[in-house]
């Protein structure tokens, strides 16, 4: 896909649409019985094989509190992105981008980063073991685990979502919830309690139990209000120049991890747009929802689209008519250029989202399976039905299928056995997913952090994805130099790449770009970003920082 450039403007009012994706997988030994299960055993070996040049993990060994939503955390050089283990499961943070099709290629990259790994760890395992992991959302004993993206909003556009206009997060919540029609990654049967189906478009729709909240573990929201947005820490949002003042990271809980790129971009792309609307006060009432919560199960357990839930007009859609009045609304903007410098190439993106729209509402799913993970599923198990016979949806042999869908493993994964004979649309290149198992992003920070990364290996203290800090010198007194990666526009391969040339050492290339020097254990904050006690007076908490990925 030829780039298109974005300029990164810092109108307080607009904003490019940079996106990230942290992505937790499935994963377990089989054959290795344990009664608590092989899962730990899974994630730890998997991200033992994953190559970075920092990790906490050797920290963690050697005596860190263990903390089971966040251990042995490695950033990449290669490209710029994290993994990590998140309550026992491998997670992938994937490096910011802007383009929906670039995000398609850095996380098809990241798969074959985990595919790499999970060929080395199961090459140390005994012959009657098997390593697996999975792109899916839950393991169909009422155990769900999360797809997260993130979005770069502006700080007003946050407010007006979460604590100013109720009806910007009844859209967001509409449009989230009708989307499932596209970037479902389909599932037998039903957990969390909702009533039996035998199929059902999204994975994570009976997980859902509210419209807004800031959990993502338990009583799960459509639209989640964490409010972190990796912009160097929060006491900086106190200054108005700063990025933290004006910039936000709007954390999408939301939706399935697909494989297909046809739903993999749908994820993202529709919803730029979306958000381009938002912040440009473009907020349609009549698309609200009476009951979300009650709508993304309705529509989930209704695989043949003829479900129609009330609007809050009390006009009755279907998720594919309520599609279409978003994409009318996303049509109009563009036509007068409200999406250039915030969405690239998004008429490619509504091309896409109004083809695949219109073949839903003429009921063309077999039509689709090329493109959407839930359609060509589901085409996978009517497939199997229809070869068995006395087989049905209810039997385990369906539900192993369904979850060989998501194996990581080419060997073993149903969807990559369709992509290697054709059968799945391909929207973006095999040499561009490669290129991004081994470089960053060149449009966003995640090329600094890369490059940071490798002409800093050997002296890197600690890194989050707003900052790296070097460990220069010995004795029990070093130096540490700090560099803020708090513009998640900047640090481009545009600025930092003549910085990196010019320079003859790292001292040079951080002096250079403005790094802070403390010595160990004698500046007040030389080692971690300000904490703050809990408020005597039950004011509110500053905002906690996350270890998700960045939008």
């Amino acid at each position: 896909m030829p780039r298109e450039e974005i300029p990164a403007p810092r109108n307080p009012d607009r904003l490019p649409k940079l996106c990230g994706a942290d992505i937790e997988l499935g994963n377990f030994i089989l054959g290795r019985g344990r009664p608590g299960g092989s899962v730990r055993e899974a994630s730890q070996a998997l991200l033992r094989e994953i190559d970075a040049p920092y990790a906490r993990t050797e920290a963690a060994r050697a005596g860190t509190a263990y903390n089971p939503q966040d251990w042995g955390r490695k950033y990449l050089s290669s490209n710029g992105s994290c993994a990590y283990i998140d309550l026992d499961h491998l997670e992938l943070a994937l490096p910011e981008v802007l383009s929906a099709y670039d995000h398609v290629a850095a996380w098809h990259a990241m798969l074959r980063v985990t595919q790499r790994a999970l060929a080395a760890a199961n090459a140390k395992l005994p012959s009657d073991q098997t390593l697996y992991a999975l792109a899916n959302n839950s393991d169909g004993r009422d155990h769900a685990y999360g797809s997260h993206l993130n979005f770069l909003v502006t700080r007003r556009a946050w407010d007006d979502i979460f604590e100013r206009r109720m009806h910007h997060l009844l859209v967001l919540a509409a449009f989230q919830v009708s989307s499932i029609v596209m970037t479902g990654a389909g599932k037998v049967g039903a957990e969390n309690g909702r009533p039996d189906v035998a199929y059902q478009l999204s994975q994570r729709a009976d997980f859902f139990e509210t419209v807004v909240g800031p959990e993502t573990t338990h009583h799960r929201p459509i639209v989640n209000s964490r409010d972190e947005p990796l912009c160097g820490p929060w006491t900086a949002a106190l200054t108005p120049e700063t990025p933290s003042a004006s910039m936000a990271r709007l954390h999408c809980i939301f939706f399935d991890s697909t494989l297909c790129h046809g739903s993999s971009l749908l994820r993202v792309g529709p919803m730029q747009l979306l958000l381009g609307l938002l912040e440009a006060d473009l907020v349609n009432p009549e698309l609200i929802l009476d009951d979300p919560v009650a709508a993304v199960v309705t529509w989930s357990h209704d695989p043949t689209l003829a479900a129609r839930v009330r609007m809050a007009s009390g006009a009755r859609l279907t998720a594919v008519e309520l599609q279409l009045r978003f994409l009318e609304d996303a049509q109009r903007f563009a036509a007068t250029g409200g999406f250039n410098g915030l969405v690239p190439h998004a008429d490619k993106i509504l091309a896409l989202w109004e083809d695949t729209l219109a073949r839903l509402h003429a009921g063309d799913v077999a039509g689709l399976a090329s493109r959407l993970d839930w359609a060509l599923k589901l085409h996978i198990l009517e497939r199997a039905l229809a070869s068995r016979p006395g087989l049905t949806w209810t039997d385990t042999a369906i539900k192993h299928l369904d979850h060989l869908y998501a194996s990581v493993d080419p060997e073993t994964g149903l969807y990559w056995a369709y992509e290697r004979a054709g059968a799945v649309e391909r929207l973006v290149s095999d040499a561009e997913i490669e290129k991004l198992v081994h470089e960053p992003p060149e449009d966003t920070r995640a090329w600094g952090r890369a490059n940071l990364l490798r002409i800093g290996a050997g002296q890197v203290q600690d890194v989050d994805w707003d900052r790296i800090r070097f460990r220069q010198g010995g004795g029990y007194w070093p130096t540490l130099r700090t560099i803020a990666l708090d513009d998640p526009l900047g640090f481009t391969r545009a600025a930092i790449e003549p910085v990196i040339e010019a320079a003859g050492s790292l001292d040079d290339v951080l002096d250079a770009l403005g790094a802070t020097t403390a010595t160990a254990g004698t500046a007040p904050g030389a080692l971690a970003w300000p904490q703050l006690a809990p408020p005597a007076n039950g004011g509110p908490y500053p905002p906690r920082r996350d270890d998700d990925e960045y939008a």
